[in-house]
């Protein structure tokens, strides 16, 4: 699927009325914060339009930037990448951290209390 074809499907998804994420879904996640009582059947369904579109926009940025062009794929390191790479997405690096192979995160461990006997 070409870059262009993508964009086409993308602006198709951000003109239409329909949703694909599940309200009900949507609404439990909303109702989880002890700040709201009652959903607007208006505000819940703007809500999930707005993150279906970030869900989209998050997913087409990875895919532009990331190396699965060649394989028409996105991968989780595609998405890590982006959400370090790029400013927009900075708040996400928590929830996205880059994979790190256990003996690397072990030997920086190990590096940071070197560090911290020399103070």
């Amino acid at each position: 699927m070409s870059e262009k074809n993508m964009e086409e499907k993308v602006e198709q998804a951000t003109n239409s009325k329909n949703i694909s994420l599940p309200m009900s879904r949507v609404r439990l996640i909303m109702k989880s914060s002890p700040d709201v009582s009652c959903i607007n059947q208006d505000a819940l369904f703007l809500t999930t339009k707005a993150t279906e579109l970030f869900v989209q926009h998050l997913a087409l940025s990875s895919f532009k930037n990331g190396s699965g062009k060649e394989t028409n794929t996105l991968s989780y390191s595609d998405l890590a990448n982006a959400a370090e790479e790029t400013e927009t997405f900075q708040f996400l690096t928590d929830i996205l951290p880059k994979k790190i192979l256990a003996r690397d995160y072990l030997k920086s461990l190990e590096e940071m209390e070197k560090d911290d006997d020399k103070l």
